[in-house]
């Protein structure tokens, strides 16, 4: 009898929350593919970070994927904009537009080509609901539901 291997794809990030949810895909018993993408941040410090969780961790695989958000703008993150030292009303300088739902599209197609469970990190939205309607995280809901592959 032929044992199936549950498999996952974890967004890892480099942060507390992805190793968290890396550790407990792992406990639940998937083969973990940690997933990092570098979306043109000024940095690499969360990108090594992520490499070293994943390691950590034995993810099965640890992808590395480019998706060039600066020419999109808005955020201190990918662009020459300064972070202020005290906090702000509205929206953060460091938020950066659509980067969440970019990841998660990426995770998903990654996801299909693996025959894996998509496992996402972030649970909230880094948009003030007063200042601006957030994404709807549940929207995506029917693309994270497995369907029948072709045979």
């Amino acid at each position: 009898m032929e044992t199936l291997v549950k498999k996952a794809v974890v967004l890892v990030s480099g942060g507390m929350d992805s190793a968290v949810v890396l550790a407990m895909a792992r406990e639940q018993g998937f083969s973990c593919h940690a997933l990092s993408v570098r979306y043109g941040q000024r940095h690499t410090s969360e990108l090594d970070a992520a490499a070293r969780v994943a390691q950590a961790q034995h993810a099965v695989e640890h992808k590395t994927v480019a998706v060039d958000l600066r020419s999109i703008g808005g955020s201190a993150l990918t662009a020459d904009i300064d972070v202020p030292e005290s906090p702000q009303e509205g929206i953060p300088v460091t938020y950066v537009p659509a980067r969440n739902t970019i990841m998660l599209s990426i995770a998903l197609g990654w996801a299909e080509v693996l025959g894996a469970q998509p496992a996402s990190t972030r649970r909230e939205w880094p948009i003030p609901p007063a200042t601006r309607r957030p994404p709807d995280p549940h929207a995506m809901r029917p693309a994270l539901v497995p369907r029948a592959q072709p045979h």
